[in-house]
C-alpha cells in the first residue's frame, strides 16, 4: 500500500540541481520505505521534464537515462484510473481551485485514496488543503 501520492515536482527535486528544496531528500526516503501512488500523468511529466533539462543542458543523456533507471527502481504504483476520472472529478477540482488539469489528476488522486499529497507546487499545496488533504513537502 502507497504511503503517498507523489508529485511531478518532488521527483524532479530529487535529480534536478536547480530543482532542489528542502525536504525533498526526506520524501525520497519517505517513497523509498512506503511506496508512493502517482497518475498515469506522472512518468510522461517526469520524462518530458528530464528530456526537456537534457535539451536545455541541464542534464546528460546518461543522467536521464540513471535517473529514469533509479524511478523505475522505486516503489511507486501507477493509478489505472486516472483517465477515467480525468474528464469528470479532476476537471472539476481544476475549475473549483484553479488548478490546471495536469495539477488536477494528482489532488484527484489523493482525494479518492485518501493520501497525503507529496509536492513542491504553492498552489497545488493550498489546493489540497483546502480540499483536506494532507500536505507533505511545502
Amino acid at each position: 500500500m502507497a504511503d503517498l501520492v507523489l508529485d511531478s515536482s518532488v521527483t524532479l527535486a530529487w535529480f534536478l540541481p536547480d530543482e532542489r528544496r528542502a525536504g525533498a531528500d526526506v520524501l525520497l526516503d519517505r517513497v523509498t520505505s512506503g511506496g508512493a501512488l502517482a497518475p498515469t500523468l506522472w512518468p510522461i511529466e517526469v520524462g518530458n521534464a528530464f528530456l526537456s533539462a537534457q535539451r536545455h543542458r541541464r542534464l546528460s543523456q546518461a543522467e536521464r537515462t540513471q535517473a529514469l533507471g533509479f524511478l523505475a527502481s522505486l516503489p511507486i504504483d501507477i493509478d489505472p484510473a486516472t483517465g477515467k476520472e480525468a474528464w469528470t472529478a479532476s476537471l472539476g477540482l481544476a475549475e473549483q481551485h484553479g488548478l490546471t488539469l495536469y495539477d488536477a489528476v494528482y489532488l484527484e488522486l489523493a482525494i479518492r485514496q485518501n493520501l497525503p499529497l507529496a509536492s513542491l507546487d504553492r498552489q497545488l499545496l493550498r489546493a489540497a488543503t483546502a480540499a483536506g488533504i494532507a500536505v507533505l513537502g511545502g
